[in-house]
C-alpha cells in the first residue's frame, strides 16, 4: 500500500513553518495517541503521525523528501521500517512538556525570589517626596565563593542527567520527564561545598539601602529597586525589591487622588456678616474670602494648592468645605444677647431662614398626606 503524503498526514502546506509542524502534530497526538484512545486504529495513525512529524521537523530529511519523496527517507523515522519503539515516548514528552513536567528545554537557573517592604510615610513625605534608609533582611551572594556554592568555584556536570538538570522515566510508550533528584535541576553538581554557605551560594544578611521616594506618591505606589531582592542559588541571577508605600492619616487633610480636602470650622458671626479667615496648605497658609451669608456645608475650591501627581505633574486643588460651628460655653450675657437677636427677627423666618422655613413647609405637607 503506498504511503500518503507527510504535509497530508499532518494536514499543513509544503512551506509550514516548524511551530505549524508542532502545532498540527499535537493536535493528532492528542487524538489518537494509544494512551487516549483505544481503538486499534488509532496506533496506527499515531505512527504515521508520528513518522510525519520526524521527517519534516530534520531540515535535512525534509529537504530530501521535498526533492525525492518517500523513496529518500524510507527506515529513516522511528514509524518506518524499524517499528514503533521507545523514541516515541521522547517526542510525545517534548510536545506534551508542560503536562508531564517540563520539555527538552535547555536548563536554566531560577533567579532570586523578589522582596515586598511596606513604607510608611506622613502626607508631608508622601506630597514634597523624601530619601529615607532601610533595612532590608535577605538572601545575598555568598562573598567567600563568590556565590558559586563551591570552595574551590569549581563544579562538576551531573552524571544522573549528562548537565541537562532533567531525567527521562520511561513506561513502556508513555514517558515522564522530571527535575533530576541528584543536582536538584542545576545541571551541575559542586564536589567541594562552600563552607560558609554550605554549597547554596548564597547566606543571610541585613542589607542598608538609600530610597529616593518620588514627590506626588500615594497610597499603594509600588517603587520598584532592581537587583535588590534575594540573590539566586549558586550564582543565579538577584530578585527585584518592591517598596509599597503606606501613607498616614492627616488630621487637617484627606487625600483624593490629587485633590486634598479639609473642614473649615467658622462661627455664626463670620458665616452671616462674610469675612477672611486664613486656611493651611501644605505650601503654607493662604486667605479664603468667606461671603455673607455662607451656609454649612459649601465647597470652595483653592486652585493648585492640592497634590502634584507623580504621573501627570499635573497639580491638584484644595477642597474647603465650611462647617457651621455652635458656639459652646456662653455667658449669661452672651445668652441674652442671643435671645434677644433671636426674637428681633422671629417673625421674618422666610427672608432669614428661607432653608429652614421650606423644610418645615416640606414636613407638614409630609403629616397632612399621612393623615389624609
Amino acid at each position: 500500500m503506498a504511503k500518503r503524503d507527510y504535509y497530508e498526514i499532518l494536514g499543513v502546506a509544503k512551506n509550514a513553518s516548524e511551530a505549524d509542524l508542532k502545532k498540527a502534530y499535537r493536535r493528532l497526538a492528542m487524538k489518537y495517541h494509544p494512551d487516549r484512545n483505544p481503538e486499534e486504529s488509532a496506533l496506527e495513525q499515531f505512527k504515521e503521525a508520528k513518522e510525519a512529524y520526524e521527517i519534516l521537523t530534520d531540515p535535512d530529511k525534509r529537504s530530501a523528501y521535498d526533492r525525492f519523496g518517500h523513496a529518500a527517507v524510507d527506515g529513516s523515522a522511528g514509524g518506518g521500517p524499524g517499528g514503533f519503539h521507545g523514541d516515541v515516548g521522547d517526542i510525545f514528552g517534548d510536545i506534551f512538556g508542560d503536562i508531564f513536567g517540563g520539555g527538552r528545554r535547555s536548563q536554566q537557573r531560577q533567579r532570586g525570589s523578589d522582596l515586598r517592604l511596606a513604607m510608611e510615610l506622613d502626607l508631608e513625605e508622601a506630597v514634597q517626596g523624601v530619601t529615607r534608609e532601610i533595612k532590608v533582611p535577605t538572601l545575598g551572594a555568598c562573598k567567600t565563593c563568590n556565590g558559586s556554592g563551591a570552595r574551590d568555584g569549581k563544579k562538576e556536570t551531573c552524571a544522573t542527567c549528562g548537565g541537562v538538570g532533567q531525567v527521562r522515566m520511561q513506561q513502556g510508550i508513555f514517558s515522564v520527564q522530571q527535575t533530576c533528584p541528584a543536582c536538584h535541576g542545576q545541571g551541575q553538581r559542586i564536589s567541594n561545598p562552600c563552607g560558609t554557605c554550605h554549597g547554596q551560594g548564597r547566606v543571610r544578611e541585613t542589607r542598608t539601602l538609600s530610597v529616593k521616594i518620588p514627590a506626588g506618591v500615594d497610597n499603594g505606589d509600588r517603587i520598584r529597586l532592581a537587583g535588590e531582592g534575594e540573590a539566586g542559588a549558586n550564582g543565579a541571577g538577584t530578585g527585584d525589591l518592591y517598596v509599597e508605600v503606606r501613607v498616614r492619616g492627616h488630621r487637617i487633610f484627606a487625600r483624593d487622588g490629587d485633590d486634598l480636602h479639609c473642614e473649615v470650622p467658622v462661627t455664626f458671626t463670620l458665616a452671616a456678616l462674610g469675612g477672611e479667615l486664613e486656611i493651611p496648605t501644605l505650601g503654607g497658609q493662604v486667605k479664603l474670602k468667606i461671603p455673607a451669608e455662607t451656609q454649612t456645608g459649601r465647597m470652595f475650591r483653592l486652585k493648585g494648592k492640592g497634590v502634584k501627581s507623580v504621573r501627570s505633574h499635573k497639580q491638584g486643588d484644595l477642597i474647603c468645605r465650611i462647617v457651621l460651628e455652635t458656639p459652646v460655653k456662653l455667658s449669661r450675657r452672651q445668652k441674652e444677647l442671643l435671645q434677644e437677636f433671636e426674637n428681633d427677627y422671629k417673625g421674618d423666618d422666610t427672608e432669614h431662614n428661607p432653608r429652614g422655613e421650606s423644610w418645615l413647609s416640606s414636613v407638614r405637607e409630609f403629616f397632612e398626606r399621612m393623615t389624609s
